[in-house]
């Protein structure tokens, strides 16, 4: 029989926990249930432990860094993924690791579904929107939900996933990750509640958006370095052909350069333009290196 894990970062859900926690135990009952709190200020740890969990303290702020100690700490053949703020349904658990195994994915998201109109606020709806658009566009990805919590993964995918990112950006990488070498993933509609009247969102819309876009643009240089440094190529070449075309029209009608700093903006352009593409072909071929070995990491590890 497969062991399963069942791990929850949290970070002040002292009001939410214990159901999570115990929601989890019944859906599941063969799991072990590991709650990993961000050193929360609240009750969280002892409330957890009370329930029934075995808790782990992780001191570096962010859902990414306890993400990443999670991966790192558990050896289990199937891990379930979830928030401690009780807005994920632990009864589609049992269906998501029956096609995690059925399908032979190495990853099951759970595609929120909200039953109420406070469950999602209005800013996170367009964000979720824009950053599924942007990554369909730099990654041609497929995702309906790049930011859900609530996910089942394959030990494999688990203990090849590097795990970068330090905050809520975490959910960005582990889709990029997958898109990135090709690992089979599937999403399911999972209902998504209105957080309880006394648990509050963690996440800051802009700030926090912010980081994500650039962490995606991070991760869009480590795996796509020809079309990041290409993209900056074409637009400082463009630009350098804007300056320059007046100058050049000039040139040829009367033999001068009138305007001189105009001109060597322009060159300078178009220097950075081809240094920029010098580096993209450069990086393609190490990130290539690179993405080659983590094929081969994943490829050692077996379902089973």
């Amino acid at each position: 029989m497969k062991s399963i894990a069942v791990l929850i970062p949290c970070y002040n859900e002292e009001n939410t926990i214990a159901s999570v926690v115990e929601s989890f135990k019944k859906h599941l009952p063969g799991a072990t249930i590991h709650v990993y709190d961000n050193g929360s200020t609240d009750t969280t740890a002892r409330i957890a432990k009370e329930a029934g969990a075995v808790v782990v303290t992780v001191k570096n702020r962010g859902k990414g860094n306890v993400v990443r100690k999670m991966f790192a700490d558990i050896n289990a053949d199937i891990f379930v993924m979830v928030d401690g703020d009780s807005t994920y349904t632990a009864d589609d658990a049992p269906h998501m690791i029956d096609l995690l195994t059925s399908a032979n994915v190495d990853m099951v998201v759970a595609v929120r579904n909200a039953k109420s109109q406070n469950a999602y606020r209005d800013w996170h709806k367009i964000g979720n929107k824009f950053f599924n658009f942007i990554l369909k566009v730099l990654f041609n990805s497929n995702y309906r939900d790049i930011f859900s919590g609530y996910r089942i993964f394959s030990r494999r995918f688990v203990k090849t996933f590097p795990a970068t990112s330090r905050g809520f950006d975490i959910e960005a990488e582990l889709s990029i990750h997958s898109l990135t070498l090709s690992i089979p993933f599937a999403e399911i509609d999972s209902a998504y509640l209105e957080r309880p009247a006394n648990s509050v969102s963690k996440l800051q819309t802009f700030r926090d958006g912010f980081r994500i876009l650039f962490s995606i643009l991070r991760l869009l240089r480590e795996t796509k370095p020809m079309v990041f440094f290409g993209t900056i190529s074409l637009i400082a070449f463009i630009i350098a052909l804007t300056f320059a075309y007046p100058i050049v029209i000039t040139f040829l009608e009367t033999g001068l350069v009138p305007r001189l700093p105009t001109a060597m903006l322009s060159s300078g352009l178009i220097m950075i333009s081809f240094l920029s593409l010098t580096c993209g072909m450069i990086l393609d071929s190490v990130s290539q290196a690179r993405l080659e070995m983590k094929k081969l990491h994943y490829l050692m590890l077996t379902m089973d």
